[in-house]
């Protein structure tokens, strides 16, 4: 049996998707996150218990993501992660945390089989995300998103990602391209195909994103879409009519004004990852630059955004 090395950092809710984006950087053997604000939300909501012990709503409410190297390459890749986080933690406005972290070895492979426990499938309008290794059979009308989370990023459960796919639902057409800019897993342009979009182009700067991307595409069947390693911004042909963007809000921010050359007439873009506080500036962002306000929602902490070309 093969030894790893398991890597635990304790931060915040907020930082959890942040230093999880960080540990994916340097392993594809995987990243759990455990974070009682789930739970609660999810025993707040009725969607996955009947019951929860009340003690959870006055629990520690420390994040713990969790993280597993080969001990062969372990420490190397352990010392970049921890620089990560320094920088991160000295950049950034929110707040992360202590970023502490803990090692410990662990003995086989047992531990994968735990980490996929994890995961289940993940009801999202008519939406459903299933980890590939769980058998599922689609109810009359859903949609199953078969995803891999062993390779990275997004798997549906977080708000920011929920969100884009309910507006994807309530806004693609069936004659629409969509661009999935920073497409991480690829997870919202294959919901994009799967509702029927004519086209999808998912862009991201990560070569672990697209190959992420194109492994999930491949077990979705997916022949509409291409997945292209750039920084959208830098090439304009690429057009669409729904942009989505689930990215901090300081970058939605940074996009703001250069985003319209990549929409067509009309279009659409869905802008997520926005802590609530954060809400109104990007909003005012992409009025100054052009865009006019369609709808909005807010799940905890986290808020997205529809906004329209022009004054309609």
């Amino acid at each position: 049996m093969a030894n790893f090395i398991e890597l635990t950092v304790s931060t915040t809710h907020v930082g959890g998707e942040l230093v999880s984006d960080v540990l994916w950087g340097y392993t594809d053997s995987g990243v759990v996150i455990n974070d009682i604000e789930d739970v609660i939300a999810l025993a707040r909501d009725g969607r996955a218990w009947d019951y929860a012990d009340e003690s959870i709503f006055k629990a520690d409410k420390t994040v713990l993501v969790k993280a597993y190297f080969p001990i062969e390459t372990a420490n190397k890749s352990i010392g970049l992660v921890e620089r990560d986080l320094a920088k991160m933690k000295s950049e950034s406005p929110l707040d992360l945390g202590t970023l502490e972290t803990v090692k410990r070895e662990i003995d086989g492979d047992l531990w994968r089989e735990q980490w996929k426990e994890h995961f289940k499938p993940i009801h999202i309008g008519k939406i459903v995300i299933v980890p590939e290794w769980i058998k599922y059979q689609p109810k009359r009308e859903e949609i199953a998103i078969l995803l891999d989370s062993n390779m990275a990023f997004g798997t549906g459960e977080h708000e920011t990602t929920s969100m884009c796919v309910e507006f994807l639902g309530k806004f693609v057409k069936s004659a629409d391209t969509v661009l999935d800019v920073g497409c991480g897993s690829g997870i919202l342009g294959i919901c994009a195909s799967k509702l029927g979009a004519k086209e999808v182009i998912m862009t991201d700067i990560d070569e672990c994103a697209i190959t992420a991307t194109e492994h999930n595409m491949q077990l979705n069947g997916v022949k509409n879409g291409k997945v292209l390693l750039k920084n959208l911004l830098d090439d304009n042909t690429v057009k669409g009519n729904v942009i989505v963007c689930n990215i901090m809000a300081e970058v939605l921010i940074a996009f703001a004004p250069y985003i319209s050359e990549n929409l067509l007439d009309d279009g659409i873009i869905i802008l997520s990852g926005i802590l609530t506080d954060r809400l109104s500036a990007v909003k005012t962002a992409y009025e100054n630059s052009g865009f006019s306000f369609v709808e909005q929602k807010i799940k905890g902490e986290w808020s997205a955004l529809v906004m329209r070309r022009g004054d309609k």
